[in-house]
């Protein structure tokens, strides 16, 4: 196990937020990072369409927290760029146990999310022919799936919106593709 403690540990902040509890911390052959308590995650940032794939927490949750952890604070304070955050995302993914496709997945789907940003967005073109081949693959298995579930998150949200109108009732972000 590459966490010093086992458990990951975290208090609900709300419907997408957790606070993590205990210190997270992880030690590789040649580094070593510490998420403190008190820090916020999400865990998995995937999209709705895809959580079929890809639940937002699995065995590679505390790899997510800590990827969380590095594009954010890692980054800001020079310990890693956004390229080594997500290339050790991935290691501590196998190391944890998450099966190849899935990891490489992630790894494409953290990758993508840092493409157009301006701080995570650096060296994105490096990964580049990786990125879009790993997508190019992925593709027949994910976007006839994501294209259903997209419509159905659509239909849902409408008929969810119509009856929060005739109802009176709040609709807590019906029908949105981010959760």
């Amino acid at each position: 196990m590459p966490f010093e403690v086992g458990d990951v540990v975290v208090r609900r902040l709300d419907d997408e937020h957790w606070a993590v509890v205990e210190p997270l911390a992880y030690r590789g052959k040649w580094d070593r990072f510490v998420v403190p308590a008190g820090f916020v995650t999400d865990f998995a940032t995937v999209p709705r369409v895809v959580v079929w794939l890809v639940p937002r927490f699995g065995r590679y949750t505390a790899a997510a927290i800590l990827h969380d952890w590095l594009v954010t604070e890692g980054i800001a304070g020079g310990v890693v760029t956004a390229r080594q955050a997500d290339g050790i995302f991935r290691r501590v993914m196998r190391e944890s146990g998450v099966p190849v496709v899935r990891r490489w997945l992630m790894w494409c789907g953290v990758r993508w999310g840092a493409f157009g940003d301006p701080v995570r967005g650096k060296g994105w073109w490096i990964s580049a022919p990786g990125v879009l081949a790993i997508s190019l693959l992925a593709a027949p298995v994910v976007v006839p799936p994501a294209v259903l579930i997209a419509a159905a998150l659509l239909v849902y949200g409408v008929v969810e919106r119509a009856v929060g109108v005739l109802t009176g009732s709040p609709t807590q972000d019906a029908g949105s593709f981010r959760t």
